[in-house]
């Protein structure tokens, strides 16, 4: 599945499936709660805000009574924190122990007698409790249980015991085939369904265990004998017990039920849209990955659970069907309705069956004997054909690639509009956001990029992970890790125009910085619960999954990395997988002296990366290696050490591929002979390795010294890859800012996009902490210094159409610092753009590249904000739909900041799939981000109704009302919220992520404020 939008890139897909939050996917938490945090009210600092909100504009008048209530916490935040630490302390205070005096009295002999007494009588009674069979004592006194295993096994909802205690299913009996009916009531927003299982038990059992959430079961048979059906909610089960065991061999079991659709975004749920005309439009799509097909129909709902599936949809004949096969026949019924059914599909878990019901329009063909089509509702029915030519090509080159055909005989790509991840990958009928599939004329090449960038992960999925699929879903990034990988790797041969490195570089950029965290997991981790399943969809199990399998092919030779992946897909076809099995594949066609299955798995089973540090005396080079990990003082591991693939070159060779020598550092440290004295040496030729490079103080000035005579003595991924490990290193406390700053220096005479972007992603999110921390002498001297170091290319932009995707990447940029900044030539620039646009009834263009940040300019006036506002509510182009919105959400209004949340959250005037992006656009910005962090605690439950719990927009709301942070009174804030959560989310990992970097934040002020007063 796509994630959605990360800060710092476009999309690779859950994370573009899941990746929609901003620009660029549960039931029950049995965590206990955490401890809360009081704090000392000596400890906080509390500064007034009110003259800076009104120096920012914000006007403090005419506020309703809830407005009021928002401005208030926000401003008088460190006030609140006081105030509850004071209470802490009262109700504390009673409960103050007493130092003791330094004497000790001996107890009188009768005490001591009377103090055993009580002890006999204490055990007694005791004893009797435990002894007395099968006595359940109550306040009528002892009553016989009808069984000890009452202390087993859960309650059913029908309060009978619930026959099976794991949230995994048991083995013993597996389905083979599944009949489903489905009539969707779009007026009345329910379903009726029946499911015909057929099940095949393994070994003898006297229960069958399968899913079923949020149902209403009518009636159950199994071999055509009516059946009870036990249910236990909490963990989405239900249970038929029998008498005596049933022996090996098939049976039948039917389910009929009803069921209302989803109000969240998974399951089988509804989706509304307004046509060109006004009329309000409805109709049902479906999200399973990665738990809701239960939501839809009963079923063994485990990726290891593989079946075939024949459905059949009733419908009005104004709607269309779809699921994954195609179409058989559509039979009429005398009430008007339509009945249609689908051939039986090929072997495939639960999560990738799909269906859709609905009026929409598609256009077709045929590519290698597969009918490949592209639908979209009516208006929208010409935005269609970008996506068809990639998909057509992206298809053909998956098919030769893998030496396999895609198996089935039609792929369907679909643009839904209210659909919470970037893209869904279900077999045959994949499901997409409209903005992740739909290209309108005025849309640019980054644009373009970015729904290539989501259909070639879609459809490197109907490999990995349909064709072969994860045994469980602490393999989850044998998905979506190959999946991000060949979404990169295929773009950028089939189409190469669209600079798919740079935007890969920024992804494996993206990866490091989360992994570095205590935080974070192994790439292959223990889930069991929902929500922890829920949290493997994240950077780790996308990025890193894939930033390790480009490692893995820089080190193998002569395509051994292409035969080991065919020779891992046939050997498993249609088949589930753990990491070994991969493994085991690519080492059985590897003529290196390299066990990949070794290599490999120091990279899978321990969490974070190393850090490599590099000491030369002449030509010897010592090498050493660490657990690269911030806030290490919470580590829980301290010894993992990994088989890194060293690459390097020097100041004789270092541009051309074979150039690259490379060095097996196994070992906590070893060393390296040179052949000959050399000037510098750069580890990580082209940052293809998945570690940070530190070198010593000779070591970085050589390298500094080299880029400051000739940039080109390096390709641009060093040259960028040099500026984001020194950032790290300097998080980290291994170099001092005056070193960052040292390196900086040379970005004066830099061209490329990818070094200056990563740059100002580095200095952007210093310049944040400090404004967000009210520094306004220290935010005016890196506006100043960014100036200086920037100023000219920002001067030199073009603001006419580019093509050009580097230029493009570049110019955005830039322009966007710049506007921020709110240099003058910026502002007035996207000013006068935005008026043109506007004077001609929109007809003069303004390009899509520059739409963001020419709308964020115009939603600073009031009449400015209701154009877009117009605009949003009334374009039918989502890549201008989604820039509008961040324009909307980017106003310093607190009137319009409380507005736009609360309507994005209820769905009302802006969709509720957008919230993540609205809450992380407002963050962005001085003027709402407290303001933000207030209505995501005020808003708790009803947030977790929308988005499961640790989903991938719960870990964007959460790091984007946080990841500003940096004083204690907002750590603690933090911390008491989260702590409040008890089973509505106080273990997510997202929230240790959060505290986390809030102190890493901390750490680094306090390490480098002086450092910044004095060189800035």
């Amino acid at each position: 599945m796509d994630a959605f939008e990360s800060e710092r890139a476009p999309l690779p897909r859950n994370m573009i499936e899941n990746s929609m939050f901003e620009e660029e996917p549960d039931v029950v938490d049995l965590a206990k709660e955490s401890t809360s945090y009081p704090i000392d009210s000596d400890d906080v600092v509390y500064e007034p805000r009110s003259s800076r909100l009104l120096v920012r504009g914000l006007g403090e008048n005419d506020l309703d009574e809830d407005e009021e209530d928002y401005e208030s916490s926000a401003r008088l935040l460190g006030m609140s924190f006081m105030n509850r630490s004071s209470n802490q302390r009262s109700a504390a205070s009673s409960y103050t122990r007493h130092q003791p005096s330094g004497l000790c009295s001996m107890p009188s002999a009768k005490t001591t007698v009377v103090g055993v007494l009580l002890l006999v009588v204490v055990v007694s009674i005791i004893m009797v409790i435990y002894f007395v069979p099968g006595c359940t004592f109550t306040r009528t006194g002892c009553q016989k249980a009808n069984s000890t295993m009452e202390r087993i096994y859960p309650i059913s909802t029908s309060d009978e015991l619930f026959p099976w205690t794991e949230l995994r299913l048991p083995s013993s009996v597996h389905p083979v085939h599944y009949d489903i009916s489905l009539h969707p009531d779009l007026k009345n927003m329910t379903f009726k369904g029946s499911v015909s299982i057929k099940v095949k038990v393994l070994h003898e059992t006297k229960i069958i265990v399968l899913h079923s959430s949020d149902m209403n079961i009518t009636k159950a048979t199994f071999q055509d004998e009516v059946v009870h059906v036990l249910e236990y909610k909490p963990w989405q089960q239900i249970a038929i017990k029998f008498p005596e065991d049933l022996k090996k061999g098939l049976y039948v079991l039917n389910i009929n039920y009803t069921a209302n659709f989803s109000n969240s975004y998974d399951g089988f749920y509804n989706s509304s849209y307004v046509d060109i005309n006004g009329t309000k439009r409805v109709l049902a799509a479906t999200q399973f990955e990665p738990l809701a097909a239960r939501k839809a129909f009963p079923c063994f709902d485990e990726p290891a659970f593989k079946s075939t599936f024949r459905i059949k949809i009733t419908r009005e004949s104004k709607y269309i069907s779809l699921s994954n096969m195609p179409k058989v026949k559509t039979t009429d019924f005398k009430n008007g309705l339509q009945e249609d059914e689908f051939k039986e599909s090929d072997t495939m878990s639960t999560y990738l069956v799909a269906f859709i019901v609905a009026e929409f329009s598609s256009y077709s063909r045929n590519v290698s004997d597969t009918t490949v089509s592209v639908y979209a509702i009516p208006d929208k029915k010409e935005q269609v054909h970008y996506a068809l030519d990639s998909a057509e090509k992206l298809l053909k080159f998956y098919n030769n690639f893998f030496e396999i055909d895609y198996p089935l005989s039609k792929l369907d790509l679909v643009a839904i509009p209210d659909f919470l991840a970037g893209a869904m990958e279900n077999w045959g009928l994949i499901t997409f956001r409209e903005t992740t599939l739909l290209v309108g004329n005025n849309s640019s090449p980054l644009d373009k990029q970015l729904v290539t960038s989501v259909i070639a992960h879609e459809l490197a999925h109907q490999w990995f992970g349909n064709l072969v699929t994860m045994r469980w879903w602490n393999d989850l990034w044998l998905n979506e890790g190959f999946a991000t990988y060949m979404q990169y790797m295929s773009i950028k041969y089939v189409f190469p125009d669209l600079d798919i490195g740079t935007e890969f570089l920024n992804v494996r950029f993206k990866a490091l910085a989360k992994d570095a965290l205590n935080s974070s997991h192994p790439v292959s981790t223990v889930v069991s619960t929902p929500e922890q399943v829920e949290e493997m969809f994240d950077s780790v199990s996308y990025e890193k999954g894939a930033s390790i399998l480009l490692m893995l092919n820089a080190t193998l030779t002569n395509g051994e990395f292409r035969k080991g992946v065919i020779e891992y897909l046939l050997k498993y076809n249609r088949s589930n997988t753990e990491s070994e099995d991969l493994w085991n594949s690519l080492s059985q066609v590897s003529k290196q002296n390299l066990s990949v299955s070794e290599m490999m798995n120091t990279w899978t089973v321990h969490k974070g990366f190393p850090l490599v540090t590099v000491k030369r005396n002449g030509t010897q080079v010592t090498l050493s290696q660490e657990h690269f990990l911030l806030n290490a003082e919470n580590s829980t591991d301290y010894s993992s050490l990994w088989h890194v693939p060293l690459t390097y070159v020097n100041d004789s060779c270092s541009v051309l591929s074979s150039c690259k020598q490379v060095f097996h550092l196994k070992d906590k440290t070893a060393i390296l002979k040179l052949p000959g004295e050399v000037k510098w040496l750069k580890f990580n030729l082209r940052n293809d390795g998945f570690y940070i490079v530190h070198y010593d103080m000779e070591g970085w000035k050589a390298l500094i010294d080299a880029l400051n005579g000739d940039i080109n003595v390096l390709p641009y991924e060093d040259r960028a890859a040099l500026i984001n490990n020194i950032f790290a290193l300097s998080r980290l406390g291994r170099v001092s800012f005056r070193q960052v700053l040292n390196l900086m220096d040379y970005i004066r005479n830099e061209n490329e996009t990818a070094p200056l972007t990563e740059a100002l992603f580095q200095l952007d999110q210093i310049y944040r902490l400090l404004d967000k921390r009210s520094e306004l002498n220290l935010v005016s001297r890196m506006t100043s210094y960014i100036d200086s170091h920037f100023g000219s290319l920002m001067e030199s932009q073009s603001w006419e159409l580019e093509t050009s995707v580097s230029k493009i990447t570049l110019r955005s940029a830039l322009l966007e610092m710049a506007c921020s900044l709110n240099r003058l030539n910026c502002t007035t620039q996207a000013k006068q753009l935005f008026d043109q646009w506007v004077h001609s009834n929109k007809t003069s263009p303004i390009p899509s590249d520059l739409m963001r940040t020419v709308f964020k300019v115009a939603a600073q006036t009031d009449d400015g904000w209701d154009v877009l506002l117009n605009t949003y509510k009334h374009s039918i182009y989502d890549s201008e739909k989604h820039k509008t919105l961040e324009g909307l959400a980017s106003t310093q209004d607190v009137r319009k900041i409380l507005w736009i949340m609360k309507k994005s959250l209820d769905g009302s005037e802006i969709q509720t799939q957008d919230f993540p992006l609205v809450i992380h656009t407002i963050c962005r910005n001085f003027a709402g981000y407290l303001y933000a962090w207030d209505f995501v605690k005020e808003n708790w439950e009803k947030i977790t109704q929308k988005f499961p719990l640790g989903s991938f927009p719960i870990q964007s709301i959460i790091m984007s009302t946080t990841s500003q942070f940096s004083t204690k009174a907002h750590l603690m804030e933090a911390q008491n919220f989260f702590s409040s959560l008890g089973a509505k989310g106080s273990q997510m990992r997202i929230v240790q992520e959060a505290t986390e970097t809030i102190k890493q934040n901390m750490r680094w002020m306090e390490n480098n404020l002086s450092t910044l007063r004095y060189w800035l």
